[in-house]
């Protein structure tokens, strides 16, 4: 929605999101929809897209099994994703892992070691956090949920960040 305060940008749309044209709709939507209550942030006050516009993925029998999208495809995507946060113009954008940094910003960058800081590019100030996939795959359920509670724990800097003085 135009005017949102937070525009959240995930990788590419999944299989769900795909077939409904939705983004964050299948398993790692509703993750994100949890985290978003249990952070305080009401989804419908923000604006939520991907870097990559178009589902890669492989096909294994009836499933479409989801694929990284390459450098290449995040960088022809990039001006949609531009035009996007012009529209917008959000307070805040919070990048959902890599993929969705390399489209914001066009570089590569380690987001397990900036992950939590809000990074400025381009007139833009960007929170890195991983991705909600990166929960669901976790094996241990005691990592997955100190993991989880580490990201509820970045959408509420996101939250705060946005409540503050103009900077």
């Amino acid at each position: 929605m135009p005017g949102a305060e937070i525009m959240f940008v995930g990788e590419q749309p999944g299989d769900q999101e795909d077939l409904t044209g939705k983004p964050f709709v299948g398993p790692a939507g509703v993750m994100f929809q949890r985290a978003l209550a249990d952070a305080g942030i009401e989804r419908q006050k923000t604006f939520v897209t991907n870097a990559v516009k178009h589902f890669k993925f492989e096909p294994r029998g009836k499933r479409r099994v989801h694929m990284t999208p390459s450098s290449g495809e995040v960088t022809k995507c990039r001006f949609r994703l531009s035009r996007e946060i012009a529209i917008i113009k959000p307070k805040l954008i919070v990048a959902l892992g890599a993929t969705a940094m390399l489209g914001i910003t066009g570089r590569k960058v380690p987001v397990t070691k900036i992950r939590g800081s809000v990074e400025a590019a381009d007139d833009l100030s960007i929170l890195v956090t991983v991705h909600p996939s990166y929960l669901l795959r976790l094996p241990d359920k005691e990592r997955a949920l100190a993991e989880y509670t580490r990201f509820v724990d970045d959408l509420r800097q996101a939250r705060v960040w946005c409540d503050a003085p103009v900077r």
